[in-house]
């Protein structure tokens, strides 16, 4: 188990890592979200482990039936920036470049690495608002079967009232109108 001061280092050195990239580690994501999955592995450079979860996620079974039409060009997308980032980050003989191409080279590599987020924050954007749909679809639908069924009650209430209620109340009024007339012509 970790002593609170190696926990405390670690996350100081993954938030300076966020900061190096031009991130707040607020906006990784939850930490099992795709954004953060890929961010972090691009990150620490593992860059075919992060296509590969790309990949994953775009093959992967998803209850929205539109998700990987909608996804498939930002996947893609990504995977392009990714292996972008791995060529600045593994470019032969940076050392030898000048200062202000080295700086150059790192400033193309903050802007992959800002578009990778973009893209990614997009997907979940997309995944989100598929699941807004599909609660709001859930939820019309419940709302229509309920409509329906008062519906239907309010039909047998009226039919109840106008079949056995409306004959007896017109026997009543039929009767009464009856004695009325009688006392009026008996007097």
């Amino acid at each position: 188990m970790k002593s609170a001061e190696a926990l405390d280092k670690e996350m100081s050195q993954g938030e300076r890592l966020f900061k190096d990239h031009g991130l707040d580690a607020t906006q990784m994501g939850r930490p099992e979200s795709l954004r953060y999955n890929v961010l972090s592995l691009t990150i620490e450079e593992s860059f075919d482990k992060a296509i590969k979860l790309l990949d994953q996620f775009l093959h992967a079974d998803s209850p929205y039936p539109d998700l990987n039409f909608k996804i498939e060009k930002y996947i893609q997308h990504c995977k392009d920036v990714v292996n972008a980032i791995k060529i600045k980050r593994s470019f032969p003989g940076i050392s030898s470049l000048t200062r202000a191409k080295q700086q150059e080279l790192r400033e193309k590599y903050r802007e992959h690495f800002q578009e990778l987020h973009f893209a990614l924050t997009r997907i979940e954007k997309i995944q989100s608002d598929l699941r807004v749909n599909d609660a709001k679809a859930t939820i019309w639908v419940v709302r229509s079967f309920w409509y329906a069924v008062l519906s239907i009650f309010f039909v047998a209430l009226m039919l109840t009232l106008s079949h056995g209620t409306a004959d007896t109340i017109s026997l009543v009024v039929d009767d009464a109108l009856d004695q009325m007339l009688n006392s009026i012509v008996m007097k």
